[in-house]
């Protein structure tokens, strides 16, 4: 794999990432407390861990055994992240505090972490529409071991900005939730234009 391809699959998964949702919505619901935000960003990280593992060994199996089966990957990928980027425009989501829980030990919110993102089944829907399209059947690294490092990538970019909504949703989001409604329409826009993008690229091979 190539610091291009890296590069590529950063420049998608971010959009993800920064587009608020469940996971930033429980990470809210933490930083109102403060002190329990950590436990809370690594039982979600945690969750996205296990739904990469599982997707990486399935992916894996899926592909080796039929070649025609990252093409059709691909197309139910683009078909979903159109279905969500329009849905984006539409209904942009905001994330509230509203439904913030009672403070608890730090691993309570972790435990709770994990089940939010790990129990997920859209976060499945996610990884299987987004890792198989960055790999390389050809490239020297095994296609499980490809989806893994890429997975990494993507979790990295989620405990910066998971840290960052963490502590900073008190002072910023709740109180301009202007704010996250644009980043959720521009996200949903990039979405639509990248499952245009691989559906022509189908459509030429």
């Amino acid at each position: 794999m190539t610091l291009a391809i890296f590069a590529a699959f950063w420049a998608v998964s971010i959009l993800f990432v920064i587009t608020p949702g469940l996971d930033w919505a429980y990470i809210i619901s933490a930083g109102i407390r403060g002190r329990v935000v950590v436990p809370a960003v690594v039982g979600l990280l945690c969750g996205h861990l296990i739904a990469i593992a599982i997707v990486a060994a399935g992916v894996g199996a899926l592909v080796t055994g039929s070649p025609m089966a990252l093409t059709a990957l691909t197309l139910l990928g683009a078909g979903y992240l159109l279905w969500i980027g329009i849905n984006m425009l539409r209904h942009p989501p905001t994330p509230s505090a509203g439904d913030a829980q009672a403070s608890g030990s730090w691993l309570r919110w972790a435990g709770k972490g994990i089940c939010v993102s790990g129990l997920n089944p859209k976060v499945f829907l996610l990884f299987l529409a987004l890792l198989p399209q960055f790999t390389d059947a050809g490239a020297s690294w095994s296609i499980p071991n490809q989806i893994l490092a890429l997975g990494l990538l993507h979790l990295i970019s989620c405990g910066v900005v998971y840290l960052i909504v963490g502590y900073g949703s008190q002072s910023v989001l709740q109180t301009r939730p202007q704010a996250a409604r644009v980043v959720s329409r521009f996200s949903g826009a990039a979405m639509v234009l990248i499952a245009v993008g691989l559906l022509v690229e189908q459509g030429i091979k």
